[in-house]
């Protein structure tokens, strides 16, 4: 006998935490999901899901990232496990999000469904455990996801050039690690990182420029990218958006006509440092045509999951 999960039975709780987009996305949501609860404000990764998981009276809660658009049929989803399998209380279902600016439909920014009580239980980012990379600067690297290949959001992260720049910094960070870790050899980044991660990143750092603040989240991609690979810089400053909301204001050269000029001399940088093939960055009649032509790889399939 399977054991079906629906997200209408679960806790919605949408978190938020400075996006300039946060109110317009969340009163679309409850719209669409008008049990909705929210989570505003809490900072660090960590702390901010516990705070999701206080709140939840469901034993399994639904996650909703505050630059998210959820998709009108999200609360019809339900996913079907292999009860002999499958250890219900450590899998989180993770749904692929499409996002704007690039195209891109992966799990970063995402529909989660988590067991409540794994949330309280762990331990990641700020209170990571500081010998294990897995944890601290993501969840993807540590947590038993199960992957739906089926889009049930679009990640609106380009209100603001700082909200495209940041969003930007911290995939060209995350994409360019190895199981969490900084790759001892940078030169190698082509080679031994997962070939579907390294294709995101050079999409990020690339394609975008069609939309409002596209430019900024390439900026902020290849700015993460050489920090984490050309420098001695912390990666752990990548979970704090307080360090980066700080990085913007006094170290981002935030002059409009020199973004292309930056965006461009980031490049060079990424291509004499650590050998990548940057191409020029694509013009809008460019990305749009990158992004119409583009098939994204499916998600992985979990064998455990009968239907969906």
């Amino acid at each position: 006998m399977s054991k079906t999960i629906k997200i209408i039975d679960c806790d919605v709780i949408y978190l938020s935490y400075d996006e300039p987009n946060a109110e317009e996305n969340y009163a679309d949501l409850v719209t669409k999901v008008p049990w909705a609860k929210r989570v505003h404000g809490i900072y660090g990764s960590d702390a901010a899901h516990k705070a999701c998981a206080k709140i939840a009276d469901t034993e399994r809660v639904v996650i909703v990232d505050g630059d998210n658009i959820v998709k009108p049929n999200l609360i019809e989803q339900r996913v079907s496990f292999k009860d002999d399998t499958v250890d219900m209380n450590k899998v989180v279902i993770s749904w692929g999000a499409k996002n704007i600016i690039n195209g891109l439909i992966y799990g970063n920014g995402g529909i989660k469904c988590w067991p409540t009580q794994l949330i309280l239980d762990m331990k990641t980012h700020e209170n990571a455990d500081p010998n294990n990379p897995k944890t601290q600067v993501d969840f993807c690297w540590d947590i038993n996801y199960t992957q739906i290949d089926e889009c049930m959001s679009d990640v609106y992260n380009n209100a603001s050039p700082q909200q495209a720049w940041r969003a930007g910094f911290r995939e060209g960070v995350k994409m360019s690690l190895l199981e969490g870790s900084k790759l001892a050899d940078s030169g190698q980044l082509a080679k031994l990182i997962h070939w579907k991660n390294f294709h995101r990143l050079m999409i990020w750092m690339h394609i975008g420029n069609d939309v409002d603040n596209g430019l900024w989240a390439m900026y902020g991609a290849r700015q993460g990218c050489y920090l984490t690979n050309c420098t001695d810089w912390d990666l752990l400053n990548v979970r704090d958006f307080k360090w980066l909301n700080e990085y913007w204001k006094q170290y981002v050269n935030q002059d409009e006509n020199n973004l292309m000029i930056e965006v461009e001399k980031l490049g060079e940088k990424l291509k004499s440092g650590i050998g990548l093939d940057m191409a020029d960055v694509f013009t809008s009649a460019q990305s749009k045509m990158f992004k119409a032509m583009y098939t994204n790889p499916p998600r992985m399939k979990n064998n455990a999951v009968v239907s969906n």
